[in-house]
């Protein structure tokens, strides 16, 4: 895998279909009670990954078409690149696939098409493997209803099987939640589980670990939180997930923690400007010190279009999600 400026094939899959002419609030009600099925008896929100948020900065967007690997990795000891750290609320305007730089997470601007000189990330740190030598490796997916796969049976998690076992990869994913997708992809059984919660916050995810989380202790854990937060309570919200890595890292010091900006929300587009500039950093700082932690860019380029209700990806959205989640694991696979 390359973690430099190549372009991403945002590779597409067998996925559902979208309910579609749902106002989009009845989505985010309808979707939390869909995707709500907490284990530990801790309250949902009806929320969504998004909710009603009434005000928007972000003015009108634009459907960009440029991909770019929207990698950052950030283990102990990798050498330097080049790396996105593009951030914002609305879709990305700019169609090139060139990458912002911040190394291994280092401070992200707001744009996506800007150069800057490399930080301390770069390439996998190939003397780390988190997946064992036989069987498979265990992936969490944690987060709010996008992880769930709000929109279509799934989620991402369809596509990013799919990619993993056509390259000889033995996966599975890890979670206590309401087990959704299809019984097969590619004539083998499709892993079901995740950690995927409606509604719910930085914070709430983070009450979720260690425990139920982290249960079936993960080799790799993708995490893409913050949506919530964005319409309820954006200020500290760099903070919050900042303490949620702390605890991913102290809990599983042996897993691969891939920590993501979140995708576009329109509606809360100056808020996620704000918030998602900062992780980059977030995630530098910990790398730095040794952890097995890296950034991947999920928000550069990506289309308003493939937002199937303004806040959850649509079948082309979660294709594109799963495209940049393999292109930052697929070299820490056996």
């Amino acid at each position: 895998m390359s973690t430099s400026t190549s372009s991403l094939l945002v590779r597409r899959g067998a996925f559902g279909t979208f309910a579609r002419g749902i106002p989009l609030v009845g989505l985010l009600l309808v979707g939390s009670m869909a995707c709500s099925s907490a284990s530990d008896g801790s309250p949902e929100d009806s929320g969504g990954s998004g909710g009603g948020v009434s005000s928007s900065s972000g003015g009108p967007q634009t459907t960009s078409t440029g991909e770019g690997s929207g990698v950052s990795s950030s283990t102990s000891g990798a050498s330097s690149t080049t790396a996105t750290s593009g951030s914002g609320g609305g879709a990305s305007s700019s169609s090139s696939s060139s990458s912002s730089a911040s190394g291994a997470g280092g401070a992200g601007g707001s744009g996506s098409t800007a150069e800057a000189s490399s930080g301390s990330g770069g390439s996998p740190d190939t003397g780390f493997q988190p997946c064992p030598a036989t069987g498979a490796c265990k992936i969490l997916p944690l987060g709010d209803s996008i992880t769930f796969g709000l929109g279509f049976d799934g989620g991402y998690r369809v596509e990013l099987f799919h990619l993993a076992t056509q390259d000889g990869h033995e996966v599975t994913f890890t979670g206590t939640q309401q087990a959704n997708g299809p019984a097969m992809v590619d004539g083998k059984p499709f892993p079901r589980n995740h950690e995927g919660i409606s509604g719910e916050t930085i914070q709430q995810i983070a009450n979720r670990i260690p425990t139920p989380g982290l249960r079936d202790m993960p080799h790799i854990v993708l995490l893409h939180a913050g949506t919530n937060d964005m319409y309820r309570e954006p200020n500290g919200a760099d903070t919050r997930l900042g303490a949620l890595i702390d605890e991913l890292i102290a809990e599983a010091p042996d897993a691969l923690i891939v920590v993501s900006n979140i995708i576009p929300f329109p509606m809360g587009a100056g808020a996620v400007n704000t918030y998602n500039a900062k992780i980059p950093a977030l995630v530098e700082a910990r790398a730095s010190k040794g952890a097995h932690v890296l950034f991947v860019d999920q928000f550069k380029d990506f289309p308003t279009s493939e937002l199937g209700d303004g806040v959850h990806p649509n079948k082309a959205g979660y294709a594109r999600m799963a495209g940049r989640w393999y292109d930052a694991i697929s070299d820490y696979l056996r």
